[in-house]
């Protein structure tokens, strides 16, 4: 059985090596070479430069690259021009890192707003939502509530995780353009 994590990697696993994709939650860099190995053209975002520093390495010693940007995802837009082919969201915290610094509602639905404006008709969105943390079930909440409100003829959107799991299992969203 896959992990919610896996089937967005699966989900996202198909895109080209010159399809444009956007790590949209950087982190510790593992979505950003995930996606690397498959394109060469890619947009990664956060707000830590620690974020930046460990994704940049994890990228050297793979021989990959892709553009770091030091800005949070609702600013895409300033970054991104062209059609967008897929990406990925982690929403929550950085691991090991500081826990007050978290994404938001707010400014992840400004991104994922200006995202689906982007993206290519067949192109895919993998989000995964942790939120077992301080603001974490508001903007749970808040994205279940905008993805659920997408026009079924214009997309399909899927939720993935597990149902008997303790505390608060993170789950999937998988959205493709129609």
């Amino acid at each position: 059985m896959l992990t919610p994590l896996q089937m967005v990697h699966e989900f996202l696993s198909d895109i080209s090596q010159d399809a444009v994709v956007v790590d949209a939650t950087m982190g510790q860099g593992y979505d950003t070479v995930f996606l690397a190995r498959l394109s060469d053209h890619v947009f990664a975002f956060d707000v830590q430069e620690v974020a930046l520093v460990t994704t940049r390495q994890r990228l050297s010693e793979q021989e990959l690259t892709a553009e770091l940007i030091l800005d949070g995802h609702e600013n895409l837009d300033l970054y991104i021009k062209q059609p967008v082919d897929a990406a990925i969201f982690n929403l929550g915290y950085l691991p090991q890192s500081d826990k007050s610094i978290i994404t938001h509602g707010q400014t992840t639905l400004a991104a994922l707003t200006k995202l689906l404006a982007l993206l290519v008709r067949g192109g895919r969105i993998g989000m995964m939502v942790y939120y077992g943390h301080d603001g974490g079930v508001e903007e749970r909440d808040e994205v279940l509530a905008f993805v659920m409100a997408l026009p079924q003829n214009a997309y399909h959107v899927m939720r993935y995780g597990g149902i008997n799991q303790a505390h608060q299992p993170p789950f999937s969203l998988l959205i493709e353009k129609r």
